[in-house]
């Protein structure tokens, strides 16, 4: 995932010159924001500036690299990013504490009284995604910024990229997702509490298959987190999209922060929010390089410090 800027702009190229995408896609081949990306601690800008406004064909290309992920992993991916200024110090805690998991996550994540908004700290089970949302920031900052002010568009861009996939034959049921065959692609895990990761290339699953691809093996599910109700204050197992509406549902309740409330909105979660953090309480192990390239590559969790 830390190649994602380059290979989504190696995906456009493809496309443009294939035909298969609107030339004024080519416009933009990169995650660059309109604006740099605001600092950990800095103000937000103010609620009457501008928002940058997206046309389709950018949208399509900053929600490519989540567009295939489970309804309720990418619902709350779509909110924790839009406080990109808190991913990075989240996703170092979750790459420190990533040996934690199930109560004995929550349980340290209470003790250490962490300050970041509930929907950061809702994927704090998910260190391989936290650390690809902070290994490109600028695009974590742009995905935010285009839910903010254009959330309607923001989904439509989803459905489009997940329409496109499943007619090309990648995206489809399997053992960890089920796929609706309905007007909306909806991608829901056969099993509430297992939420897998996929791991794909934009380059391939949005463009038709080439002659002799087997198109069977483009979209992985090697890699899944176990979630229980001790991660319900959190939102999991109450995140869902009424598609057909424009609605993301958190926790059971619309996500209605907008770019005008941004700097004062606050989700109902039952998670205590804390305005600074105590002296670490836990060892910090970070994962080791292969246990990091077998998460991102969809090969499943391995925990080294173990042996």
């Amino acid at each position: 995932m830390r190649q994602l800027p380059v290979r989504i702009g190696i995906l456009l190229i493809i496309l443009v010159f294939a035909g298969t995408w609107p030339v004024a896609m080519a416009q933009a081949p990169l995650p660059v924001p309109q604006q740099p990306p605001v600092p950990q601690g800095a103000p937000l800008p103010s609620p009457q500036a501008a928002p940058a406004v997206y046309p389709p064909a950018e949208l399509d290309r900053i929600v490519s690299p989540i567009a295939l992920y489970p309804d309720p992993l990418l619902a709350q991916v779509l909110a924790a990013a839009t406080y990109y200024d808190q991913i990075p110090d989240a996703a170092r805690w979750a790459d420190q504490h990533h040996y934690l998991t199930g109560p004995a996550l929550t349980a340290a994540m209470a003790a250490d009284r962490l300050p970041w908004d509930p929907s950061v700290q809702a994927l704090l089970p998910f260190p391989s995604v936290l650390d690809m949302m902070a290994s490109a920031l600028p695009w974590t900052q742009e995905l935010g910024n285009a839910f903010l002010a254009q959330n309607a568009e923001v989904m439509d861009a989803v459905q489009r990229m997940r329409q496109r996939a499943r007619s090309y034959g990648y995206l489809r049921s399997n053992g960890q997702i089920i796929v609706s065959t309905g007007p909306y692609v909806e991608i829901l895990p056969v099993n509430p509490d297992y939420i897998v990761i996929p791991f794909y290339d934009p380059v391939i699953v949005f463009a038709a298959p080439r002659r002799g691809f087997v198109i069977g093996g483009a979209i992985r599910f090697g890699f899944g987190v176990t979630l229980g109700a001790a991660f319900a204050p959190w939102g999991w197992r109450a995140n869902r999209f009424a598609w057909g509406e424009h609605r993301v549902i958190i926790n059971n309740a619309p996500w209605q922060r907008m770019w005008v409330n941004r700097g004062t909105y606050i989700h109902p979660y039952t998670v205590t929010r804390y305005a600074t953090r105590p002296a670490e309480q836990h060892r910090a192990i970070e994962r080791s390089a292969n246990e990091r390239e077998a998460e991102r590559t969809g090969r499943g969790r391995r925990e080294e410090h173990r042996r």
